[in-house]
C-alpha cells in the first residue's frame, strides 16, 4: 500500500453535510461527481494528508443506501492507494484474501478500485485505488 488516499463516508444528502465540512472545519471542497455504476453522488474534500469522500445514494438499490439503511450514516470504507492493482488483487488473493467483486471496476475520477470483503478485515471496507488508470491524483 502506498498511502491512505481517502475516507469514505456515507452521507443521505451531500448538500446538508457539506457545511459541516467546508464551515466548520474549513476543508477545501475539491470536486463533486455522480458516478451511475455505483448508484452514488460524491464530494471529495481536502484534509491535509487526506481527503474525505462523501459518499450519497442516488437510488434504493445503492450500496450507499443500503448501508445507511442498515448502519446509519457514518465512516463507510478506508481507501489505499496502490499501484497496478490487479496484480495486487492478485498478491492479496493468494494470500487467501477476498474481494466484493473479481475485477477491479472503473471508479470516480477515473480510478480503477476494488474493495476487500469486510468479513475478513474484521468488519472494515478497505478500498484499494489506483490511478494509474487517468485518474491521477484522488479526486474520484
Amino acid at each position: 500500500m502506498k498511502k491512505t488516499d481517502h475516507i469514505g463516508i456515507a452521507v443521505k444528502s451531500i448538500e446538508e453535510a457539506l457545511p459541516f465540512y467546508t464551515d466548520m472545519l474549513a476543508l477545501t471542497l475539491l470536486k463533486q461527481e455522480t458516478v451511475d455504476s455505483q448508484g452514488v453522488k460524491v464530494a471529495f474534500l481536502d484534509a491535509g494528508n487526506i481527503k474525505i469522500e462523501l459518499l450519497e445514494p442516488i437510488h434504493d438499490q445503492s450500496p450507499i443506501a443500503k448501508f445507511i439503511e442498515k448502519k446509519g450514516e457514518g465512516i463507510h470504507h478506508v481507501a489505499f492507494g496502490v499501484e497496478h492493482i490487479d496484480k495486487r488483487m492478485e498478491e492479496l488473493r493468494a494470500k487467501g484474501l477476498q474481494f466484493t467483486t473479481d475485477t477491479s471496476k472503473r471508479g470516480a475520477g477515473g480510478a480503477q478500485v476494488a474493495f476487500l470483503h469486510p468479513k475478513q478485515a474484521h468488519g472494515v471496507l478497505y478500498e484499494l485505488c489506483d490511478h494509474s488508470y487517468g485518474g491521477g491524483d484522488h479526486h474520484e
